[in-house]
């Protein structure tokens, strides 16, 4: 079957994680295919963040399989990373080089040269409008614009999939609103998957919301079902999670 045909682009199938005893998630059971951005909900301690580094082969699963695009992330992780764009909470820069000089730099290491290469930083710097600190050292960049470069980074290989891990967290309202746009503008095109504690940014991004709790799945239904007509979106929250009094 075809992805226009409606291939999964991301498929969890009874993923488990034990550390031990402890089943840091259990049985987590889901797809999303091209064209849906998912809002990916639950607690602290949940087992979202866990979820995701099984999706990216970041971790291996106790049991079940987790697949980019149809890659098993334990048997064929290169192929299912080419497609890929993972951006973790608080990701990883190096804070001495320019966003320019880490743009290359991850270009190169992807095996993209020449003037493919610089077609590609140009297009990434344009889109997570970098080009008033393109030549700044990364360490001096606000929260705001070392989360644009990370994004940039994210992006450079034209990933089909994109899994990201707190991508507002602790930006300004200005800067908030326009990695919204962005993420929105990707989910026309690409498969996004993106954990948030920020209720708002479900409304704002996300056509359908996966909600896990002490490691497993609760829900997974579109917005409006999870906001049941309610507009106070803490409170469904406070429900799935047995809070709600």
């Amino acid at each position: 079957m075809s992805e226009q045909q409606g291939l999964p682009m991301i498929e969890a199938e009874g993923l488990t994680k034990y550390y031990g005893s402890f089943a840091a998630i259990e049985d987590v059971t889901f797809k999303v295919h091209r064209g849906e951005v998912v809002a990916f909900l639950g607690p602290n301690g949940a087992g979202k963040s866990t979820t995701m580094k099984l999706l990216t082969g970041y971790l291996a699963a106790s049991r079940g399989t987790a697949k980019i695009a149809g890659h098993d992330m334990s048997t064929n992780r290169i192929k299912g990373a080419a497609r890929l764009g993972y951006l973790p909470e608080n990701g990883p820069l190096y804070p001495d080089m320019t966003p320019r000089g880490l743009l290359s730099f991850f270009a190169e290491a992807r095996g993209c040269r020449g003037a493919e290469k610089r077609d590609r930083i140009d297009e990434v710097v344009q889109l997570c409008a970098l080009k008033s600190v393109i030549g700044k050292p990364i360490g001096k960049l606000s929260r705001g614009y070392r989360q644009r470069v990370g994004m940039a980074q994210v992006l450079l290989h034209q990933p089909d999939v994109l899994i990201l891990d707190e991508p507002t967290a602790g930006l300004d309202p200005n800067q908030i609103h326009d990695v919204r746009e962005t993420i929105r503008k990707l989910g026309e095109s690409k498969t996004v998957l993106l954990s948030t504690h920020i209720l708002q940014e479900v409304e704002a991004m996300a056509d359908r919301v996966l909600f896990i709790n002490e490691g497993k799945l609760v829900f997974d239904d579109s917005v409006e079902a999870f906001a049941q007509g309610t507009p106070r979106l803490d409170v469904r929250f406070r429900e799935l999670t047995g809070a709600a009094v």
